[in-house]
């Protein structure tokens, strides 16, 4: 006769629990070695957004823990993507997930032995501490450093500077096509001044329209709008190309059914509620047949009781959602229809 402990651990509902928290409470199971193993596989937000969950974990019991291996071990194959930010955020959420004695190893393994350098290390700073870092630097300098980083990073990074520098920054982005070895070996070795590293020796190919709308993408609602403007202004053909490569909410409909569970699955209620409150019939109805009907007929409730909210609070909430659906796709769960990507046959 099974014991209570056991139908306890057999009746724990991971499904309330996202991926981040799963990564988090699997982590936490480990040594400190194993642990730092897989960490350091990770980008630097991977291991900000994990960490951060680690910290916060208030519900570490064996059933909770038991369930998570065993989704684990029958999904050994599948792989989630995060993201990077700060090393001192890493520090500090490590920490206050493990005290200071046990994470001190763990930290300094994921952190001092990433072999971050060059350019690579700034993908590991705070975005404020990038914008000090480059902010006196010649435009064409700052226009690499921004090509080169994350889209979402880049676009934290932009957000400190003045609308007039915004503007020659995305519009340098949008031109660039290539960067030549010596421009990034001179670009390296200005970062290894303070950091240390080595410098590339290939071309790469970075910038174009297609980074500016990626950039984009991740900016401020309304800085977003109020950068398109003036390149609008500046040049009406290169905004209507940046525009069109952009990912927006309404290009969610041309997501597969499949595709929409997915990012279900990652969106709290109460932000999918914010998000589709000001969503197109079709695209509203679309995700709301993703659903089951218990859950669609509870939210469709919800919507209707739901008052007049700011505009600023659904685009907000339609950018969070945004963000989910271009992560997944950045780990190859989904693929994201419309904004200038590929068509398939």
């Amino acid at each position: 006769m099974p014991n209570e402990n056991e139908n306890n651990q057999e009746s724990y509902d991971i499904s309330r629990l996202d991926g981040i928290e799963k990564a988090a409470v699997l982590l936490l199971s480990l040594s400190e070695e194993d642990a730092a193993q897989i960490l350091k596989h990770l980008e630097p937000k991977e291991v900000q957004k994990v960490g951060m969950a680690m910290a916060s974990l208030d519900d570490f019991s064996q059933a909770k823990i038991t369930a998570i291996h065993k989704l684990f071990i029958d999904e050994i194959q599948r792989f989630s993507t995060i993201g990077f930010q700060s090393t001192e955020f890493v520090r500090k959420a490590l920490t206050a997930a493990l005290g200071e004695d046990k994470a001190g190893n763990l930290i300094e393994q994921i952190i001092m032995g990433s072999g971050a350098k060059g350019l690579d290390s700034l993908k590991w700073m705070d975005s404020k501490q990038v914008a000090n870092i480059i902010r006196n630097e010649h435009p064409q300098i700052q226009t690499i450093v921004m090509a080169y980083l994350e889209p979402e990073q880049s676009a934290e990074i932009m957000s400190q500077f003045s609308e007039k520098v915004r503007l020659d920054l995305m519009m340098r982005i949008a031109n660039l096509e290539e960067v030549q070895p010596a421009a990034l070996q001179e670009l390296n070795e200005i970062m290894e001044k303070q950091f240390a590293g080595q410098a590339g020796a290939q071309a790469a190919k970075m910038g174009g329209l297609k980074a500016a709308a990626d950039i984009m993408n991740y900016l401020d609602t309304n800085i977003e709008g109020q950068l398109m403007d003036s390149i609008r202004e500046h040049d009406e053909e290169m905004s209507q190309q940046i525009q069109d490569l952009m990912f927006v909410f309404d290009n969610l409909a041309d997501v597969d059914d499949k595709g929409i569970q997915a990012i279900l699955r990652e969106v709290q209620q109460d932000v999918l509620m914010r998000a589709i409150k000001g969503a197109d019939e079709s695209l509203k109805d679309k995700i709301l047949g993703n659903m089951s009907k218990r859950a669609a007929e509870m939210l469709a409730d919800d919507l209707d009781a739901m008052g007049p909210i700011r505009i600023s609070e659904v685009e907000a909430a339609q950018k969070e959602v945004l963000s989910i659906a271009r992560r997944l796709a950045d780990a190859g769960e989904i693929m994201l229809g419309g904004g200038g990507g590929e068509e398939f046959l």
